[in-house]
């Protein structure tokens, strides 16, 4: 049996997780208009997932290596140069078919969890 004292990082642990998984889904979402890569972890902060570029930059590079997001750089002003990430047919059909999943999975941990005291 696991001590009280010792649940603290397996539950970060599992939370990590999951938040892992379901962020794939999230910026496929969001890539819908172009965002590089600082955007868009500002908006998934203001959504409440917090994101650091550790994850999310190989994340944007292997989405882009698996064809499901274009990238391009651009110049925007006087600034340095940014890769902007968007969306292309396949991205959506996955995003399509991973939102069904989405929808489907929380509907059954909803019905699961409905039981369980908090």
């Amino acid at each position: 049996m696991i001590s009280m004292d010792h649940t603290g990082p397996i539950i970060e642990n599992l939370s990590s997780e999951l938040r892992r998984g379901l962020l794939a889904l999230a910026i496929l979402a969001q890539c819908r208009q172009p965002q590089y890569g600082y955007s868009l972890k500002q908006v998934l902060a203001e959504a409440g997932m917090d994101v650091n570029e550790g994850t999310l930059y190989p994340l944007l590079r292997r989405l882009e290596e698996q064809k499901l997001l274009d990238s391009e750089w651009q110049l925007a002003g006087e600034s340095r140069p940014r890769r902007y990430y968007r969306i292309n047919a396949a991205g959506e059909a996955a995003l399509a078919a991973l939102t069904t999943e989405w929808r489907l999975l929380a509907a059954s941990m909803d019905r699961l969890l409905a039981d369980t005291k908090e």
